[in-house]
């Protein structure tokens, strides 16, 4: 009898459960849909929000509650330091008050398009074949990982296959972030022994866990001050930053003029078939290969040193082919 009455609580417990994980994965539906609404919107009214909302699948045609709504905003700005406020002199109309951070990058604005696109996709079932992703799997196997180190503030027992090296070797590491670049995931980690910053590229790691050693991240560093004057993942104090023109023909600038390749970049010459632009950072390895795969429609004006050494990976590729 009393195995009875414990399998019967055990199945009511299991029930709940699931029922409490279903009914958070609704509601983290129902703010991301909210916020990408609105921050869309750029001012919108609690009756145009409501008219959005029914025709989402998400409502099954039943209006949003008012209380329901400020509810849920508090809830947002919990979980995603996102602030909905009402602007009553403009008709009432609800925005994000925070929206210029947003614009601005970062995991909040990844988190946001991220799972808005997520719960657009998965509502319009009849157009999934339509939409295509490019594939990242460095990212797949490893990244849960590093995160939870990188929350806990624990290091990490990692082994490590270099391009560079013939011999893989295992080390442990601080993690203190990860940055995607050419749909591959890096991972900025201290090296103990070494006491020095590495970047490792997460599908050249054969094997990593967590330990159960700790460490303070240090309240100075900041990912994005490391990288400011440099282009993709590598920096490297043998290259400093320095003025660099480039000399962009055709069509090609108007891919520069929507994507710039750095925050640095300025128009600041522009004729009828070509424009100048200038840039401040540090012509590493990565930034020189960006610069070849323009190909003929870019032009290196400056510094002398990078002109030349494009001429010179240029006359290779011209004698291989």
């Amino acid at each position: 009898m009393l195995c009875h009455i414990l399998a019967y609580n055990i199945a009511i417990f299991a029930i709940n459960y699931k029922k409490q994980v279903i009914m958070a994965k609704t509601l983290f539906k129902r703010y991301i849909w909210l916020v990408d609404t609105i921050y869309r919107a750029n001012g919108i009214t609690f009756k145009e929000i409501n008219e959005r909302w029914i025709r989402n699948s998400m409502s099954g045609g039943e209006d949003l509650p008012l209380k329901t709504f400020n509810n849920h905003r508090v809830a947002i700005e919990d979980i995603f330091d996102i602030n909905i406020v009402c602007n009553k002199k403009n008709g009432y109309k609800y925005y994000i008050e925070n929206v210029e951070d947003m614009k601005k990058g970062g995991v909040r604005s990844w988190l946001l398009n991220t799972f808005a696109v997520n719960n657009l996709i998965n509502e319009s079932h009849h157009l999934k074949h339509r939409i295509l992703f490019e594939q990242i799997p460095s990212g797949q196997k490893h990244l849960s990982t590093i995160i939870e180190a990188m929350r806990d503030g624990r290091t990490l027992e990692m082994t490590y296959k270099s391009f560079w090296k013939q011999d893989s070797y295992t080390i442990e590491v601080e993690p203190y972030f990860v940055k995607i670049f050419r749909q591959r995931w890096y991972m900025g980690a201290k090296h103990i022994k070494k006491d020095a910053l590495r970047i490792y590229a997460l599908d050249r790691v054969l094997e990593i866990q967590e330990t159960d050693k700790t460490f303070i991240f240090p309240k100075d560093f900041y990912p994005d001050e490391y990288f400011y004057n440099c282009y993709g993942i590598i920096r490297d104090d043998n290259y400093p930053p320095e003025i660099i023109l480039l000399k962009v023909f055709g069509t090609q600038r108007e891919y520069l003029r929507s994507l710039p390749l750095h925050h640095s970049q300025e128009e600041i010459e522009t004729g009828d078939d070509y424009s100048v632009f200038r840039y401040y950072l540090s012509p590493t390895y990565d930034f020189v290969q960006e610069i070849m795969s323009q190909g003929s429609k870019v032009e290196v004006l400056l510094p002398e040193h990078l002109r030349n050494e494009i001429r010179a990976d240029a006359e290779i590729i011209a004698n291989r082919h």
